[in-house]
């Protein structure tokens, strides 16, 4: 059986390192040379001797690239979803809707695995600069009310869901999988924000109303909240550029956060995503 993995990013920069990771473990263009068993190989020489990704329209001028990491034993589909939980749940759900009415197997559910992925701000000292993050719960850290008493979460106002939890079995096969390839990793909850924290006053509140989050985002909600309506399993995959609080460019480390991405999906795409990913 084939396993199907939708990835969601928000730019084209985490979507590159995405496939980067994935193009390291596919079957190779003939006659190219072989970097599967070479971990540190550049990701644009990877990209350049591995088989291009196919590339499928979707309705709305989004387009999926379609990966084999491993032949005939999984498909990984990657989409560029935008910025923020609105622009990447309509993305996702498109990218699912699309699944689910033209595959040719029919299967109950379109993928049997979405995450979000890419780089964020990490809370401190539990997430720092070049960490990666898998999520225990996608949490809507801002959606609720504030009050004279405080702020109150949308379950509280009777409106809706503001958590997703992750399957603890599948964070587990990931952290084993990231741990066996010497990355380490925190499993905690991640926040997606409408607003990126700027202020240590604002990431000082977040850690008091969200306790053990290690990381923030902008859009693992929204892919959570499109693959429930599904029924797909969700996971959320965070490399730390920053640390959440004051902004200080100059201490980011963007590079090293898409480089830790792409080493992440290299070792899962060896591992979680050609076995059962969700069983």
């Amino acid at each position: 059986m084939v396993h199907r993995i939708l990835i969601v990013t928000a730019v084209a920069a985490e979507a590159d390192s995405v496939s980067a990771g994935l193009a390291s473990v596919a079957p190779e263009a003939p006659g190219a040379p072989d970097t599967r068993g070479v971990p540190d190989a550049p990701a644009a020489a990877v990209a350049s001797v591995a088989v291009a990704p196919e590339r499928v329209p979707l309705p709305g001028g989004l387009v999926l690239r379609r990966h084999a990491p491993d032949g005939d034993r999984a498909r990984v589909d990657v989409l560029v979803g935008g910025v923020g939980p609105a622009a990447v749940a309509a993305a996702t759900g498109t990218a699912l809707a699309h699944a689910a009415l033209t595959g040719a197997d029919r299967r109950e559910r379109p993928y049997d695995l979405v995450v979000s992925a890419g780089i964020a701000g990490g809370f401190q000292p539990a997430a720092p600069p070049g960490s990666l993050v898998v999520s225990s719960a996608i949490v809507a850290a801002d959606l609720g009310a504030e009050t004279p008493d405080g702020y109150l979460a949308v379950e509280e106002l009777g409106f809706g869901r503001s958590v997703h939890p992750v399957p603890g079995a599948l964070t587990g096969r990931v952290a084993a999988a990231l741990a066996a390839g010497g990355v380490p990793c925190a499993v905690a909850p991640v926040l997606t924000v409408s607003t990126v924290t700027g202020s240590a006053r604002r990431a000082a509140e977040l850690a008091e109303r969200h306790p053990g989050a290690a990381a923030e985002a902008m859009e693992g909600f929204g892919v959570a909240e499109a693959a429930a309506a599904y029924g797909v399993p969700v996971l959320e995959l965070r490399a730390v550029s920053n640390a959440v609080g004051p902004r200080d460019r100059a201490a980011w480390r963007v590079g090293d956060a898409l480089e830790a991405l792409r080493h992440t999906v290299q070792l899962l795409g060896r591992t979680v995503f050609v076995e059962a990913p969700c069983t």
